[in-house]
């Protein structure tokens, strides 16, 4: 996430008042535990849930539930200069946070905070983390220092292990109604037709339909929803799907080919839920889960390879004999 030129105030989003108004009061009884986590669909914006409690965590006035925006927290904190503030997610070019990153935390959660009595971390996306990253900050979870608050983004809450989630408190962060989604992405867009088919290629995720109407990218994020869609409305070929996916990084396109295994579950009915179809959809995605577990770990597969056998294995699945062989990183 960009951290410098950040508006005044960081507000949550419109569908997270129910969260955000338990942060605040659990904030307001001194209760609101130092290690949190954040868990939900991608897209859904659990990452401005944190950054906007962070943000409120470091402000000196917090004004209606918010932070100020005018104090000189608020000030460091828009510029991305706040020096009691760390986000950690993977460096350029690396899908996993490691272990040198992870020791940097912990030695800046054992300093006094330098511009009030709060130090904030931010882990995103917490399962991102390796083994020995992870491993690195238990003692940070297990023995806080003083006024020290963690909080871990979770887009898939079994990619954190056991030692690192039994430490933290599990917030639910719920995904958006339609309804919800459309009216906010309309301020963007300034176009409800607009929003509404970036919605529909996002699946109804808010943040992904955004990224798809700002991001330089965007067409290639279009193309990578198009491609997995249009495999599983039986429009394209694996072959046909793996070409437009030839140039989508690794985590985005096995991000959407677990997507559309999720969408292809939900619009099954009960018999061919509890049947052949439903099994075999539910066993593609633990597969997929598995390898973006791996490449977040820092696994190399064969790029290509793996995208097209996926597809291949997608394509079999929702309607025709099974494909063999492995999908394993």
């Amino acid at each position: 996430m960009e951290l410098s030129g950040l508006p005044a105030i960081s507000a949550p989003l419109p569908w997270q008042g129910t969260t955000w108004a338990r942060f605040n009061q659990q904030l307001a009884d001194g209760n609101l535990p130092h290690a949190l986590v954040l868990a939900g669909l991608p897209g859904s914006g659990k990452s401005r849930l944190a950054l906007a409690l962070a943000r409120l965590l470091l402000c000196h006035a917090p004004n209606g539930g918010l932070n100020c925006g005018k104090c000189h927290s608020c000030e460091m904190s828009a510029a991305g200069s706040h020096g009691d503030f760390r986000w950690l997610q993977p460096e350029e070019k690396s899908r996993a946070i490691k272990i040198d990153q992870v020791r940097e935390v912990v030695t800046f959660t054992t300093k006094t905070a330098s511009f009030g009595d709060r130090k904030i971390v931010v882990l995103a996306p917490a399962d991102a983390m390796n083994t020995n990253a992870a491993n690195g900050l238990l003692k940070s979870l297990e023995e806080p220092s003083p006024g020290t608050f963690l909080i871990l983004v979770c887009d898939q809450l079994h990619g954190l292990p056991a030692t690192v989630r039994s430490r933290c408190q599990l917030i639910k962060v719920p995904a958006p109604s339609l309804d919800s989604s459309r009216a906010w992405l309309d301020q963007a867009t300034g176009d409800s037709d607009e929003s509404a088919r970036l919605l529909d290629l996002a699946d109804g995720m808010p943040m992904l339909a955004e990224a798809m109407y700002q991001r330089a990218d965007g067409e290639k994020l279009i193309a990578i929803r198009a491609a997995c869609r249009g495999l599983a409305a039986g429009k394209l070929s694996a072959n046909q799907a793996a070409t437009m996916l030839a140039e989508a990084p690794m985590d985005e396109a096995l991000e959407q080919m677990a997507r559309t295994a999720r969408g292809s579950i939900k619009a099954l009915d009960k018999e061919n839920l509890n049947g052949q179809t439903g099994r075999c959809l539910y066993e593609f995605l633990d597969e997929v889960g598995k390898i973006q577990r791996a490449v977040r770990g820092g696994a190399n597969p064969n790029r290509q390879l793996l995208t097209e056998v996926l597809l291949e294995k997608l394509q079999s699945v929702l309607g025709r004999p099974l494909a063999g062989g492995s999908i394993g990183p």
